[in-house]
């Protein structure tokens, strides 16, 4: 009697699930499901929280424990590197020790990483455990996507899509803004401490319900170094170059360029040892579908145009208007809250219309929104950047979400982790390149306009001698007030020469988001579900 009421209960909440279940295939336990999956979600969000979750911060940080500028950077960097490092490996390590110990072992590692970062008396401390924090949550990241694309049944994928898409694009956005005011109540060393509750949540709920495949020991015979070390040179040094190269002089300096040319070596030594080695680390057999192929290229542009975006709308709120880490948070909380009100109409756009049209709408309007900013000036605060950021929030959660649906449309399940890997290192590429070119842009763009500013105003022209001679009677008090009124008068064309240099970031980045949108029509959709198998079993 009561495998029937289950049945009967679960085709009553589930009509579509119940119809399609052939005569005594296994009932799906939908408790447990949710709750270990659930328990992944909240793992997932954190980790990818905290690549952002200092941005707001930086420079209490930097006051407390006395580092440089160059040195804060690396808080960001560490964790990147050490994400982009692990990722192509999860697909491997949940092969050998199945999804739940996986994700277990990297979770507890987290909440460790998490205090000891918190505790850090110096930067280099600092920096050293925000790696190995980046390496935990780098290999939590793949494993939920690639859990939501095996476990759920495939009328239920696009929803457990939706809500991975609300977390990849949410979480960096949340990341100042609950930084920022965690930062102004209990001060930066929270914004780590903050990990251990939702941590252990996520662990118990994993650990308890989160069952989903099993481990094959077979696997740690045979593990192929000299691939995994190509790879990790690879990605090392190419992260580098790209966190490095714009304060370097991209290939003026010899280390930047010799290390370019290390990673393409090692780079171009990985692919092929993939290709011919008889257990890769990382399958590469995805890039044959024509799909994730395309799919790829949209999620890196996806990357740049999210980690982009949200790393130069704080840094010009904290360096052009000099607002506190808590009204930085404030401003971008629009984007957070656009994305979540359109991730809840997004999974019934997914099923209604083609991906291919709403990626072209999605990466449509974030070029728009981001374009908004071309124009920006010096006093732009929360009202101006409000609509920007609605626009770009609404169509970068469209893209993402199209994007994924997309990219694994035609995937097997058994190269799903495979999958998984790529479209989250692919991702987070992506925004490294979004942050390097972003941070050259400004560099670059800066000292032009300043050139061009300078140049153009004359002693003799009746604007500047009219501001030099307000200027100067500003500065009466001082001991020389018309070297005062001169340094004044030069930061203010640095202030105008920086903003300026915003306005041409904002326009690389949505110029990325219109390309996007074009290449997005190129797709071609499934005509069902992903095949569950494909004659060679398993995962």
């Amino acid at each position: 009697m009561e495998p029937a009421v289950t049945d009967a209960a679960i085709n009553a909440s589930f009509p579509s699930l119940g119809k399609s279940a052939p005569p005594g295939a296994p009932v799906m336990d939908w408790g447990r499901l949710f709750l270990g999956f659930g328990g992944m979600v909240i793992g997932q969000f954190m980790a990818i929280l905290d690549i952002q979750i200092v941005a707001a911060s930086l420079s209490q940080i930097q006051a407390s424990i006395g580092a440089s500028a160059d040195e804060m950077s690396w808080v960001q960097t560490a964790y990147l590197l050490a994400e982009v490092v692990i990722m192509p490996m999860t697909a491997y390590m949940t092969r050998l020790w199945g999804t739940r110990n996986t994700f277990v072992t990297c979770c507890a590692a987290f909440i460790v990483t998490s205090v000891a970062t918190g505790l850090s008396s110096s930067i280099e401390m600092m920096i050293f455990t925000r790696a190995l924090q980046g390496l935990a949550a780098g290999a939590m990241i793949p494993a939920v996507f690639a859990t939501a694309f095996t476990a759920f049944p495939p009328d239920k994928r696009i929803t457990a899509n939706v809500i991975i898409g609300l977390i990849v694009t949410m979480a960096p956005t949340f990341g100042p803004t609950l930084g920022g005011h965690l930062t102004e109540l209990a001060g930066w060393r929270w914004l780590f401490f903050v990990n251990v509750p939702p941590g252990i949540v996520a662990m118990i709920l994993v650990w308890r319900w989160g069952d989903f495949d099993k481990g094959d020991p077979s696997l740690a015979k045979g593990v192929d170094w000299v691939g995994l070390i190509s790879m990790t040179i690879a990605l090392l040094f190419m992260q580098y170059v790209l966190e490095e190269g714009a304060k370097n002089g991209w290939f003026q300096d010899d280390g930047i360029l010799w290390l370019t040319v290390t990673a393409v070596i090692t780079g171009a030594a990985f692919i092929w040892r993939q290709l011919t080695y008889r257990q890769p680390i990382i399958n590469l057999a995805p890039f044959a579908d024509r799909n994730f192929s395309l799919g790829i290229v949209m999620t890196f542009v996806a990357g740049l145009a999210l980690f982009g975006g949200t790393f130069v709308l704080p840094l010009f709120l904290a360096q052009v208007r000099h607002f506190t880490a808590a009204a930085v948070g404030t401003t971008m909380l629009i984007s957070g809250l656009t994305m979540f009100l359109t991730g809840l109409v997004a999974g019934q756009l997914v099923r209604r219309v083609d991906p291919r049209i709403l990626m072209f709408l999605g990466f449509g309007l974030g070029a728009v929104g981001t374009g908004l900013g071309i124009r920006v000036t010096e006093n732009w605060g929360f009202n101006q950047f409000a609509v920007m950021q609605a626009v770009r929030g609404v169509g970068v959660m469209i893209a993402m979400i199209a994007s994924q649906t997309l990219t694994v449309s035609t995937i097997p399940s058994r190269l799903m982790k495979d999958a998984s890997a790529l479209v989250n290192l692919t991702r987070n590429v992506g925004g490294a390149v979004g942050l390097a070119a972003t941070a050259t842009i400004l560099t670059t763009m800066q000292a032009v306009h300043y050139g061009d500013l300078t140049s153009s105003i004359s002693i003799a022209n009746p604007q500047a001698q009219a501001m030099m001679a307000g200027l100067g009677h500003a500065m009466s008090g001082s001991i020389d007030p018309q070297g005062a009124a001169m340094k004044a008068f030069s930061s203010y064309l640095h202030l105008k020469a920086l903003t300026m240099a915003f306005g041409d970031a904002f326009f690389w980045l949505a110029a990325g988001c219109a390309v996007a949108a074009v290449l997005g029509l190129l797709g071609k959709p499934a005509k069902g579900p992903p095949p569950l198998s494909d004659g060679s079993g398993g995962h």
